[in-house]
């Protein structure tokens, strides 16, 4: 089993369901908030059934943990609809890979492949397309290769 990325120790199912409870419900630290607990937030939301991953639904959610964490929605900052539909895509077929393995092995194999670096769209996409207002308001598709799940 890789280990996890060091931003977040995650070491038990435990911690991934504060970390997505945290979200859900607006109370974890912006500290906690880095790139693999986003990852660990969305396995525990699909595998819950809280969110699906070809839908908007975590919009509501983010939005409202961005703005009580002090970060604002606006066209140029906060929620980006594309980054976070691919992003659920990821973690669903990572699920799918994993079958009924506990979330934190899932998470460990996911955070020790391509998307365990946050820049990893930019495979996908290019820079001026990802950082568009449309791909931050709406899914747009990748412009450079098609996502491999």
């Amino acid at each position: 089993m890789a280990a996890a990325l060091p931003d977040q120790p995650f070491l038990n199912n435990a911690t991934i369901e504060h970390i997505a409870r945290g979200m859900l419900d607006c109370t974890l630290s912006k500290h906690e908030s880095t790139h693999s607990a986003h990852f660990a937030a969305a396995l525990w939301l699909l595998r819950e059934g809280h969110v699906q991953p070809f839908e908007g639904s975590t919009a509501p959610m983010i939005r409202a943990y961005n703005q009580a964490t002090g970060t604002s929605n606006t066209a140029t900052n906060g929620y980006h609809e594309t980054i976070t539909l691919a992003s659920l895509q990821g973690a669903a077929a990572a699920l799918a890979l994993a079958g009924g393995a506990p979330l934190r092995q899932v998470l460990a194999t996911l955070l020790a492949g391509p998307l365990g670096h946050s820049r990893w769209p930019l495979e996908y996409w290019s820079q001026d397309v990802l950082m568009s207002v449309d791909a931050r308001q709406s899914w747009v598709a990748p412009d450079l290769e098609p996502l491999p799940w």
